[in-house]
């Protein structure tokens, strides 16, 4: 019984939370897809807000199509690592394409957004000699990349470049090899990262910048390339991570850079060289939806602007909100137990958010997370803005009557 007693406080926590609620929000089950913005839950057709399809290309005739000619034609799996047998040459074609994207010389893809992060970190920072400075809000993957690196980490205050420069600054001569780790958008509050400010500090410090724009790929920037394009800095990250998981509507992940040595992470990153590569079907998607990116900024601007619409209806709503206008709105409650029953209260109206509650949020946050589509129709966002607009009111009559 040992091995399962550390689990008996949450799990009790949430049972309490759920006890008069008639839905876990980390158990829901899309029963059938309708599409990129709506699905069925237990029969009810629900708008979906909170599914990081940014720019809504998960339907899309190209990428659905290309997914089924490479499993047609290449079959369902790989069934061997990007090491052995699981390159093909599409995966080899996407690297090209991707690296061409983004204006770099080189490109690695992994199975997942998760492992590129894992795996670039772990590879380029190694004991003793190496030390890894992180954002303290970035996400797990790059915190597990760390661990297993097994390299010295210091973590900065989010989003502080002046943190950065003092944490570099206290250094031992010792150190060989200083790699710091920022964001380009953070997934849970959707606040963006000053890219220039802190490439300016790493380089001040000979040190290298790897940049995760996962949830900036194809939003920020002219052409975009994140927000280290919307900065005027791409040139200047050192290591650029991303994932296929959210505006490529695919799965895998991909690490793209200008130093030649990044071909060394294919024979001494432990994620690439002992997981099953990417699907070919995958891969295609991924590939099909980069193709549209690149040549098209209809769907960018689209959510440009409804993610405005939503967070000028949430402000006047009076909602306490994280960040700025962006693609993930996340608004703030006073604690888990109100967050519980708002995100019911949601449901109930027909709109999935996502919830997300301490441990798993900064500074012990509880909020609910929506993150905005180019492909969320006008209808969509009225829903979104009716439900809103009831739990406002909801929130309103609990507050008098406390």
């Amino acid at each position: 019984m040992g091995l399962f007693d550390k689990f008996q406080s949450n799990a009790t926590q949430l049972k309490s939370l759920l006890k008069e609620l008639p839905r876990d929000p980390f158990s829901v089950s899309m029963d059938e897809m309708k599409g990129p913005t709506r699905a069925l839950v237990k029969g009810k057709e629900i708008v979906l807000a909170g599914t990081n399809n940014y720019l809504g290309l998960t339907f899309h005739e190209d990428a659905v199509d290309a997914a089924v000619k490479a499993v047609q034609e290449s079959g369902t799996g790989t069934t061997g690592s990007r090491f052995a047998n699981g390159t093909y040459a599409a995966h080899r074609q996407l690297e090209h394409d991707l690296a061409e994207f983004l204006g770099y010389q080189h490109c690695m893809v992994f199975s997942t957004g998760y492992q590129a992060n894992l795996g670039a970190i772990s590879a380029l920072a190694q004991p003793p000699h190496d030390v890894i400075l992180i954002d303290a809000d970035c996400h797990a993957c790059i915190y597990d990349g760390c661990q297993l690196s097994g390299a010295e980490t210091v973590r900065f205050r989010h989003n502080d470049p002046e943190s950065l420069d003092k944490r570099l600054s206290r250094l031992s001569p010792d150190v060989k090899g200083k790699l710091v780790c920022i964001e380009g958008m953070y997934s849970m509050f959707g606040d963006v990262a000053p890219v220039k400010e802190f490439v300016e500090v790493a380089h001040k410090h000979g040190a290298y910048l790897l940049l995760d724009e996962a949830h900036s790929f194809g939003v920020f920037g002219e052409q975009g390339r994140g927000v280290c394009e919307a900065d005027g800095v791409r040139d200047e990250v050192d290591f650029y991570t991303g994932t296929f998981s959210k505006s490529l509507a695919s799965i895998g992940g991909f690490v793209a850079s200008n130093h030649p040595e990044l071909e060394y992470l294919r024979f001494s990153s432990r994620p690439y060289m002992f997981t099953a590569s990417p699907s070919p079907s995958n891969i295609a998607a991924a590939g099909a939806a980069l193709a549209k990116i690149s040549h098209d900024d209809s769907m960018r601007k689209n959510l440009w602007k409804n993610a405005k619409r939503i967070h000028d209806a949430f402000t006047q709503l009076g909602f306490e909100l994280c960040a700025g206008v962006g693609p993930v709105i996340a608004v703030k409650l006073p604690n888990k137990e109100q967050a519980f029953m708002a995100w019911n209260a949601l449901m109930e109206n027909g709109v999935y958010v996502n919830l997300a509650i301490p441990p798993g949020t900064p500074n012990a946050t509880s909020i609910l997370r929506l993150s905005v589509s180019a492909a969320h129709t006008n209808e969509d966002l009225d829903v979104v803005v009716d439900a809103y607009t009831a739990l406002s009111q909801m929130l309103a009559r609990d507050k008098a009557d406390a």
